[in-house]
């Protein structure tokens, strides 16, 4: 499998999860040049939150940059 942490030149959001019994992790770099990482589940669900609202997609949609 293919390493599928975001970069500066492959921006994205990565969430992994790999047992129930673990935290969850992620790790989001966007096009903007904003980038972050959360461990924890409380924290990847707001750092995914934050995603929607302000990076990705959002930008097309008029989010903040």
């Amino acid at each position: 499998m293919s390493d599928l942490t975001p970069t500066s030149s492959s921006p994205g959001l990565h969430v992994s999860k790999p047992s129930p019994s673990e935290p969850a992790t992620a790790s989001a770099v966007c096009h903007c040049g904003a980038s972050a990482t959360a461990k924890g589940d409380a924290q990847v669900g707001a750092l995914v939150a934050g995603w929607n609202t302000n990076h990705g997609s959002a930008h097309s949609r008029g989010g903040a940059a």
